[in-house]
């Protein structure tokens, strides 16, 4: 018998999305001016890493077929706990960084017992939880950006040889969520939940902690983007994060992870962050304008999902 020769699955894609990068690169390279410059890619490379974080949960939730749209407000409702309990409560820091970690784990975990409870669907839940934490930021800030000032410039100021430690961080977070995903048990059950959950359940496996610990994990990883973003803009912005949820589900399904649950990558996601942040960056600086960009983008998620389809097709035929 002949051994079958194709490329496994994850590595054409991985290729697929490398040559989307490069064609993106040639083409802004070409036509903006100042594009290929260390200033564009310090710029890009100090921006993505809170949207990175948010998307590597957001991949996990996918994979087991349900989806957050809270993650934009819960990532803002922890930038406020972290803003107010340095600036009005005087908190020490290390504590202060644990209640926003803990603020975003609990509503992460809050998403998953209403979901498995009372079986809702996760997008009507985690779209009840969007207006919840985004109610909740305003009564914590007041309405109000909370100044941070330089207390927590260390997180964006620290590089390790020339890489700002956030995007570090986001580097690791991609790789670990990849790890778990793809080598771990754990990573097994959630691709096995997505595929098919009453076989996992016929099988003896109880799916509700592991489907809970996927959506309080999303929450947790809200609140770690909460700290590198309020960070980076120091301050807690109560109105920020608006949109955000879409972003980081726009960057996963670029990045080939499918909204039917069962199949997706970590890296993937990651480089779908990066073909919408250099789509974004080099139509800035072409001068294109904000409804241009927004097509684009749009158009661009729209073929992502086309292109799932016709992959799940092609491999369905197969089977």
């Amino acid at each position: 018998m002949k051994k079958n020769a194709s490329l496994p699955r994850w590595m054409t894609d991985y290729c697929g999305m490398a040559a989307v990068l490069v064609i993106l690169l040639a083409i802004f390279g070409s036509s903006a001016r100042n594009f290929f410059s260390p200033a564009t890619f310090r710029m890009i490379a100090s921006q993505i890493p809170d949207i990175t974080i948010l998307a590597v949960g957001m991949t996990l939730v996918l994979i087991i077929g349900g989806i957050d749209l809270s993650v934009g407000s819960v990532m803002a409702l922890c930038g406020a706990v972290l803003g107010k309990s340095l600036v009005a409560w005087g908190v020490p820091l290390p504590l202060a960084i644990g209640a926003c970690l803990l603020g975003g784990l609990v509503c992460g975990a809050l998403n998953g017992l209403a979901v498995i409870t009372w079986k809702l669907p996760a997008f009507i839940v985690t779209l009840g939880m969007l207006e919840i934490a985004r109610g909740a930021t305003f009564l914590v800030t007041d309405y109000r950006t909370i100044d941070t000032g330089t207390t927590l410039e260390f997180i964006t100021e620290t590089s390790f040889v020339g890489i700002p430690l956030p995007f570090v961080i986001a580097i690791l977070i991609v790789a670990l969520g990849q790890l778990v995903l793809s080598k771990s048990i754990f990573g097994r059950y959630l691709v096995a939940i997505g595929t098919n959950e009453e076989a996992v359940r016929l099988s003896g496996i109880d799916t509700r902690p592991i489907k809970v610990g996927v959506f309080a994990l999303c929450g947790f990883l809200a609140g770690l983007a909460a700290v590198i973003q309020t960070a980076r803009i120091s301050s807690a912005n109560p109105n920020v994060g608006v949109g955000w949820e879409l972003q980081a589900i726009a960057a996963v399904v670029i990045g080939g992870t499918s909204l039917m649950g069962g199949r997706g990558s970590v890296i993937g996601s990651f480089f779908g962050v990066l073909i919408i942040a250099i789509l974004s960056t080099g139509l800035d600086q072409i001068g294109a304008e904000e409804y241009v960009k927004r097509i684009i983008t749009g158009s661009a998620i729209v073929a992502a999902v086309v292109l799932d389809y016709y992959r799940n097709r092609l491999s369905n035929n197969k089977n």
